[in-house]
């Protein structure tokens, strides 16, 4: 087992902090543990899923030293991604290689609100104590890099559904590069099934369904149901690379996993192959582990399969704030009870050497005390010196108060001012991107209106153009261009007789 820690340990706990399922391994053999408790050579590792941090990426200058660079990236998160400044965030950075150019270096970034890790490793820490290592979900798929399990070096796709999260995580080169939680965890999809099918079931049956139905062959009810939600996670996941593949400039994806905490009959994967006419394979892999389980979440196998890669192949993002103290030899007060036991030692072995010590040592007492009452005279005066400076000292930080005071208001006005000046810049940002689509299909504007209500920003666009279908066509374009940042709306579109020309309102809602 490769671990940068000091301490030896025997065996392995994984932990699922969102449903309490444990598994511990020795050497390659994984047991599901009922009920686990703290013990002192059992490393433990655990996860956060998508929905538990932030993912973002981050540029900074190759000129800042690299002593500094954390310092950089973590400021610049706050200004960037407009954290919350009274929350210290677990900010944790993964250097992104494949985005490379002379001036800046790139770093992924996960974020965590102190609080939510409390309450997400509450339960766990009581049981186990100490938590080792915490990483985030995507990044235990390196692994499947590392042991060569996965061999090729093109741009992969998983795509994972736990009870409480689904995640869709793209790597590119063998390198972590993007990942997305999905809104189809095996909860969601339960509560989205029941809405289609029309009738609610119970949580266990549909799980069970899916455990032991085949699609092909089933003539359940629940069939035409359970093709539709497939089909609405498919969709959704083809969104998802789209974007990807724009936003990182990806010529295409090679291979999708797809696979699940629970077992599923059906062959999610040739389904989605023939949705979406991208190779497609089962998450499921030869870890080299064995286990009685009949189905153990590969988050496990994973989380197993990690600590037994070099170090030096790890990504260095860290979240537990539970790690376990220092050898007792290294802890401050190991290191006095110690010292303490070998003094007592060297005392016995040596009651001359410690007399004669103790002798002269007594001498020293005697001279200080000769020097004391020089000193206290001293102390008394500069004690009275030191009053009165702290009177005057009181005095300045009343005024400095005053100052700072004064000083926050303007700078909250500043604040004001840059607020109001940025957001009128947006606007025109907003205007001009309209104005080159809608030129684009010759579709000219009678007026507009802008409207801001409860933090919401409608555009509204009252068009003219000679032919309905330069309309049509214009609402097709910024839909599919526009669609992660605006919703559309269309009124129906009039013409009118006399001027020759077709009527309509496109509102442009800011999501």
């Amino acid at each position: 087992m490769s671990k940068k820690s000091e301490h030896s340990f025997s065996s392995v706990v994984s932990i699922n902090p969102y449903t309490q399922e444990y598994y511990t391994s020795v050497s390659s053999f994984l047991t599901k543990a009922r009920d686990v408790s703290y013990k002192k050579e059992q490393y433990a590792i655990s996860f956060l899923n998508t929905k538990g941090f932030i993912h973002s990426q981050i540029g900074i200058s190759k000129n800042i030293p690299k002593e500094d660079v954390y310092d950089a990236v973590y400021s610049k998160a706050y200004d960037e991604l407009a954290l919350d400044q009274a929350i210290e965030y677990n900010i944790q950075i993964v250097e992104h290689f494949s985005n490379v150019d002379d001036e800046n270096r790139y770093f992924h970034l996960f974020i965590v609100d102190p609080t939510e890790l409390d309450e997400t490793f509450k339960a766990s820490v009581e049981k186990v104590k100490y938590i080792d290592q915490i990483l985030p979900a995507p990044l235990f798929y390196k692994t499947l890099y590392t042991k060569e399990i996965v061999e090729t070096s093109g741009c992969d796709c998983f795509v994972y559904i736990q009870e409480n999260d689904a995640s869709i995580t793209i790597y590119n080169e063998k390198e972590f590069l993007y990942t997305k939680s999905l809104k189809f965890s095996l909860e969601e999809m339960h509560e989205r099934f029941c809405e289609i099918y029309g009738e609610r079931i119970p949580y266990d049956e549909f799980t069970t369904f899916l455990s032991t139905a085949n699609l092909k062959y089933t003539e359940s009810d629940y069939r035409e149901s359970l093709l539709k939600l497939y089909k609405e996670l498919f969709t959704t996941v083809n969104d998802v690379l789209t974007y990807a593949k724009r936003a990182f400039e990806l010529d295409k994806i090679d291979v999708i996993y797809i696979g699940a905490s629970i077992y599923f009959e059906s062959k999610l994967d040739e389904m989605l192959e023939s949705e979406l006419s991208i190779k497609s394979k089962v998450f499921d892999f030869d870890y080299g582990l064995e286990s009685n389980e009949d189905y153990v979440d590969q988050m496990h196998m994973l989380m197993h399969l990690y600590t037994t890669i070099p170090d030096e192949e790890k990504y260095l993002a860290n979240f537990t704030k539970y790690p376990r103290p220092p050898k007792f030899t290294q802890r401050e007060s190991g290191k006095l009870i110690m010292v303490t036991a070998a003094s007592l030692f060297l005392a016995f072995l040596y009651p001359l050497t410690y007399w004669t010590l103790a002798y002269i040592q007594q001498i020293e007492i005697n001279v200080l005390e000769d020097k004391y009452s020089e000193i206290h005279n001293i102390r008394v005066t500069r004690e009275a010196t030191i009053k009165n400076k702290q009177a005057e000292l009181n005095r300045e930080l009343t005024l400095l108060k005053e100052e700072k005071d004064e000083f926050a208001s303007k700078k909250a006005t500043l604040k004001k001012i840059k607020r109001v000046k940025n957001g009128y810049l947006m606007k025109a940002k907003t205007l001009t991107m309209f104005t080159k689509d809608l030129n684009k299909f010759n579709v000219k504007v009678e007026s507009l209106k802008y409207d801001e209500n409860n933090n919401t920003r409608t555009f509204t666009f009252n068009l003219v153009s000679p032919k309905s279908e330069w309309i049509t066509k214009l609402l097709e374009h910024v839909t599919k261009v526009h669609e992660e940042d605006y919703r559309f709306e269309l009124e129906k579109i009039t013409y009118d007789k006399d001027s020759k020309v077709y009527f309509s309102t496109l509102k442009a809602i800011k999501l």
